[in-house]
């Protein structure tokens, strides 16, 4: 099987029955977990019991794509004492917030926590990262594996390296925080749909996500596909997409 599971699509906090930033790539039995912020847990313990994943990687440290890894860690320490750790790649600042969130166990001991900057490979995969704007280290990453490709921007406004992420990729999944016209303000750390489409040219089709509480999703899907050519999603909980 091979394919993505929206976990949660929310950004900076969930909506009543969402979750904040979270997805589940699955390529031939190897499962990859794309951040996990408030509430996206719950959404993947349904499709990994156990929390039984192959990986997690974090394009940043703030909550709304984090703080749920601390939650993971509980659910592996309680439920799979003697499992090896799982493989955790972020940049340094995510270890911190976890072990802020709860020191004991160590995240350190439940993951093997390890540099995603400097990373090449994840299971069968070939990594690349980009270092991508926004109020933090934020990296967004390009995973590909024979037959699919798949970039994710994490959280970013708007960057010349954003194009070069999505050519040729099956999947984009984008920050699309904001609605309306673009703001003025420079720097810019979150982007619109529109802008979100513009740097998707080259890629297949566009999953837009992280939008902004009471947006009006259906919206962003509309100012998207004004620019974008291709098909265009709206991130939704329990989403399943075949690559």
């Amino acid at each position: 099987m091979r394919s993505l599971t929206v976990l949660g699509s929310c950004g900076a906090w969930p909506e009543p029955g969402r979750a904040c930033a979270g997805f589940l790539l699955e390529y031939d039995g190897f499962k990859v977990v794309l951040d996990l912020g408030y509430a996206a847990l719950p959404q993947l313990l349904k499709y990994c019991p156990d929390g039984e994943v192959d990986a997690v990687i974090v394009t940043h440290q703030h909550p709304d794509h984090c703080v749920d890894v601390s939650a993971l860690a509980r659910v592996r320490h309680y439920q799979a004492p003697d499992a090896a750790p799982i493989p955790l790649y972020c940049p340094p600042g995510v270890l911190d917030v976890l072990r802020a969130l709860e020191p004991n166990p160590d995240p350190a001991t439940v993951f093997d926590v390890r540099d995603l900057a400097t990373a090449e490979e994840i299971g069968p995969f070939r990594l690349e990262t980009v270092l991508l704007p926004h109020y933090v280290t934020n990296l967004g990453i390009r995973l590909s594996a024979p037959g699919v490709t798949v970039a994710y921007t994490g959280d970013s406004g708007p960057s010349a390296e954003l194009p070069v992420l999505a050519r040729g990729t099956d999947l984009f999944i984008s920050d699309a925080t904001l609605q309306g016209d673009s703001p003025s303000t420079t720097p810019r750390y979150v982007m619109t749909a529109a802008e979100a489409a513009t740097a998707a040219a080259g890629a297949e089709r566009l999953l837009l996500t992280h939008f902004w509480p009471g947006s009006d999703r259906a919206l962003s899907v509309s100012q998207a596909q004004h620019v974008f050519p291709g098909e265009v999603i709206a991130a939704d909980e329990g989403l399943v997409l075949t690559l």
